[in-house]
């Protein structure tokens, strides 16, 4: 595969220069040259989400720190990323962490788990969060914030963290090849009603907690999503799309039954595409399968393209059970990583891009704007951005004025530089040494069995064992 001309975004440190090359390149990314006055910047509006008032529109999305203790209890780590969040000046905390609803479903022994022994640790930690914001904006009543509940399935490391014990809704046959998933029972319909029943007994410890809504997690592979394309499983879970999209229904129904009050949300991927592997030359390439790829839920049949019929008839089908609130990405960050979060550098278990990260960038939030436009009364949180870096902020004012998003998300961009928000907000200049480059060290440290957090831009990770451990790794890895 040819080597692609990719200019480095910081490269980029003109308007002009920016607009030259994503014109040239034949991306479709619309953005703002200069950044209105605070008080007229689409970012300072308001939003208003099942009565509650939101003061902006930036967004934390949902990540997972593999920091938290054995049992699932928020650590020290745990506290410190979370009151940056509180922190950053974004008024919804989408999700705050990815928390496992059971053992058999976290991605690592040290994911974050809602249970009867976590959540007062967790109800502690939220309160901490919101008084931070507080002590720091003057005011947390147009702060809302949720925590996103999931089960990571086929990505399960419970007991291990080199351990894969994946649980699976059907038998792929590419991902199974890919992870080692052959001979990996699928769940029985008893099984699957005991996760659902773990998902919404979850739900109440999140209420009791004081969340203001909880996300239902169906993305990036995880053992939702995975249903959403359970073609191949027999049973009330497979097959048609009233079984596929069962396992949400029967979730979302009973925490409307047994949790009123609590608002409920859902973080998806619109499309999927074909898993891709390194090829000979670094650089990914898809993996193939004969005929028809019916696996990628949003997919158009050809694994690298979509189709959003079954996507939009879905978000239709969840504002029967209230949701008004979707936070979207795209794809796995496990098995194609380059359309989920599109970065400079590959992770050190992945490949080099095979496309330009901006054509990714721009893929996915055409492909929000796409949805937005089907439900402009629903609130849609994008994510994706932080490859954009310095003109992160152009850029998600011009989807925000456009009305093609109504929240901008940041994820690993915030572990760097949380004030980001604030500073956008406020008018004043970014700080450009603390911008996020997508090294993807808070990636690789965890596929290493360490925590994750911003190892190049974070004096208070640089000074940890993790850092020169991690050195050593990425070493060893390129040497070999």
């Amino acid at each position: 595969m040819a080597e692609l001309n990719i200019k480095k975004i910081s490269s980029l440190d003109s308007a002009d220069k920016f607009a030259a090359y994503i014109s040239d390149s034949g991306i479709n990314l619309g953005f703002c040259p200069v950044m209105p006055q605070p008080e007229k910047q689409a970012f300072s509006r308001p939003a208003i989400s099942n009565g509650h008032v939101i003061g902006n529109r930036w967004a934390i999305l949902p990540m997972e720190g593999w920091d938290c203790h054995a049992d699932g209890s928020p650590s020290e780590l745990t506290e410190r990323r979370w009151i940056r969040f509180g922190e950053s000046g974004a008024k919804l905390l989408y999700g705050c962490e990815a928390a496992a609803v059971m053992s058999s479903g976290r991605s690592n022994t040290r994911q974050m788990m809602l249970t009867a022994e976590t959540v007062e640790s967790i109800a502690a930690l939220r309160k901490k969060v919101a008084d931070a914001h507080k002590h720091k904006f003057g005011r947390n009543d147009d702060l809302y914030i949720g925590l996103q509940l999931t089960h990571s399935g086929r990505f399960s490391h419970p007991n291990d963290d080199q351990k894969l014990e994946s649980v699976i809704a059907y038998h792929h046959p590419l991902l199974d090849r890919k992870f080692g998933n052959q001979n990996t029972p699928v769940l029985n319909d008893d099984q699957v009603e005991d996760i659902i029943r773990h998902f919404i007994e979850a739900a109440k410890l999140a209420k009791q907690a004081s969340f203001d809504f909880v996300d239902i997690k169906h993305a990036h592979g995880y053992l939702a999503h995975e249903f959403l394309s359970a073609f191949d499983r027999s049973g009330k879970f497979g097959g048609s799309f009233e079984n596929r999209t069962r396992f949400f229904r029967e979730i979302a129904a009973g925490i409307r039954k047994e949790v009123p009050g609590l608002d409920l949300s859902l973080r998806i991927s619109l499309f999927d595409m074909l898993p891709y592997m390194k090829g000979p030359d670094g650089q990914g390439v898809p993996m193939q399968v004969p005929g028809n790829y019916k696996y990628a839920f949003g997919g158009d049949g050809t694994g690298t393209g979509y189709n959003l019929t079954e996507t939009i008839k879905f978000i239709e089908m969840t504002r029967e059970y209230g949701v008004n609130m979707i936070c979207t990405t795209i794809g796995s960050p496990y098995y194609n990583p380059h359309i989920q979060r599109p970065a400079a550098f590959p992770v050190s278990d992945g490949y080099t891009m095979p496309e330009d990260p901006l054509a990714g960038v721009a893929r996915q939030i055409n492909c929000v704007a796409e949805v937005k436009r089907h439900f402009p009364d629903m609130l849609f949180v994008g994510s994706g951005y932080t490859y954009l870096q310095e003109w992160l902020p152009q850029v998600g004012e011009y989807v925000l004025e456009h009305g093609m998003a109504d929240f901008i998300g940041i994820g690993r961009m915030v572990l760097a530089y949380p004030e980001m928000c604030a500073d956008s907000l406020a008018g004043r200049p970014l700080e450009r040494k603390r911008i996020c480059r997508t090294i993807g060290d808070c990636t690789n440290a965890p596929r290493n069995g360490l925590i994750s957090g911003c190892y190049p831009l974070d004096d208070f990770y640089k000074m940890m064992t993790e850092s020169l451990k991690l050195k050593d790794i990425k070493a060893k890895l390129k040497r070999s």
